[in-house]
């Protein structure tokens, strides 16, 4: 059973947003919950921006969580000098690896990228830090100089890569493809990231193809925060690792809600009712053959037990309700039906929430009972 580890970029990606801003006790408290959690890595700022965000990082480091902290950098002396000023002992490094974007953006070619990252890694070892090397634009850039560049780079030294699909291009039988092409030809302790946005809606499924494929790390953030349409949300990339792939999660899926709205509340960015796993309506049932169905076993339409991310089933009764979901509903408050008394207030409900559009509570329920049948 393989198990799955992750970085969490909540606090960097995450904030990148546009119009996101966490202030430093909203970050700490997130940086808390993740440690909680179990989560193993959490990527905490960009030191580089300045003193306030070093100021930020070292209250993170200074909390001492049983959680390794990183920060992004550019393959620049004052960037890492920065991260240093911060506190931290693992430094991401961070170079395009696209035609594309080494030429337009730094007006390099690839011997000279090459060089670039090497200088920026041996500064950074010189202090004795932790060095992840980033690919961006990886999905675009060309599989066998990936390959040359983490070759050289494992022979300074550097474990740990980061494949960014910076600009959402892969789908999940490229992202196979191409982990697989990359782990194929490079040393077996070499610990590769995949790191996905959500352009597509394929940022879940792209990361869980990559880390089939053998890629050790998952890049994520929670409920999938991030630049454009957002990043790989740690919650789906776990749970469907767990359920869908029969393979091992050391996070505490219980934290999931929890760490997602404090997340909303820190982003001023509201959660969809229905986002998977931490959606508010995920669990609620209103149809009539799933309420029966669930009533008679769970197993009949879940597909993990929602205790696992501290949430129960819900029933609430609509248009779409059946006999057996008023009954329930009724029985709970000492009121048994017979079949006339259901097709009645059945009717009923469906009439009043056709015009309403809402669903109905409990004691609406013994109001509309009592008025059929006084």
């Amino acid at each position: 059973m393989r198990s799955i580890q992750f970085c969490d970029t909540t606090l960097r990606d995450g904030e990148q947003t546009a119009g996101v801003v966490f202030s430093a006790e909203e970050k700490r408290m997130i940086a808390r919950l993740l440690a909680e959690a179990g989560v193993e890595q959490a990527e905490v700022g960009i030191p580089a921006m300045g003193k306030e965000e070093q100021k930020i990082i070292h209250s993170i480091v200074d909390m001492q969580l049983p959680l390794q902290l990183l920060t992004w950098n550019r393959a620049v002396k004052q960037d890492i000098d920065a991260s240093r000023q911060a506190g931290v002992d693992w430094v991401h490094i961070s170079i395009p690896t696209s035609d594309i974007q080494m030429h337009h953006k730094l007006k390099l070619n690839r011997q000279e990228i090459t060089l670039m990252i090497q200088r920026a890694v041996a500064y950074a070892k010189a202090f004795d830090l932790h060095v992840s090397v980033g690919f961006e634009d990886a999905s675009r850039a060309s599989i066998p100089f990936l390959i040359e560049l983490i070759n050289i780079l494992y022979l300074d030294g550097v474990r740990r890569f980061r494949y960014a699909d910076t600009v959402s291009v892969l789908n999940p039988t490229t992202a196979q493809l191409n982990i697989k092409k990359i782990i194929d030809e490079c040393p077996e302790d070499m610990e590769l990231e995949i790191h996905c946005h959500n352009d597509f809606g394929l940022s879940t499924a792209n990361t869980l193809s990559a880390i089939n494929a053998g890629a050790k790390w998952a890049s994520t953030t929670i409920s999938g925060i991030g630049e454009r349409a957002g990043n790989a949300p740690l919650e789906e990339v776990a749970m469907a690792w767990r359920h869908l792939y029969n393979g091992k999660v050391h996070v505490d899926s219980t934290y999931f809600h929890e760490l997602a709205d404090a997340v909303s509340k820190a982003s001023g960015r509201m959660l969809p009712e229905a986002k998977p796993i931490v959606g508010s309506m995920v669990f609620t049932h209103e149809s009539g053959i799933h309420v029966d169905g669930l009533l008679k076993n769970h197993e009949t339409y879940q597909t993990f037990d929602p205790m696992e991310v501290g949430r129960t089933h819900h029933f609430v009764v609509g248009k779409h309700s059946g006999f057996k979901s008023i009954a329930y509903f009724l029985q709970k408050e000492g009121i048994y039906l017979d079949k006339h008394q259901g097709e009645k207030l059945l009717d009923y409900v469906r009439s009043i929430t056709s015009e309403t559009k809402k669903t109905v509570d409990v004691s609406e329920l013994k109001r509309m009972f009592h008025q059929l049948n006084t």
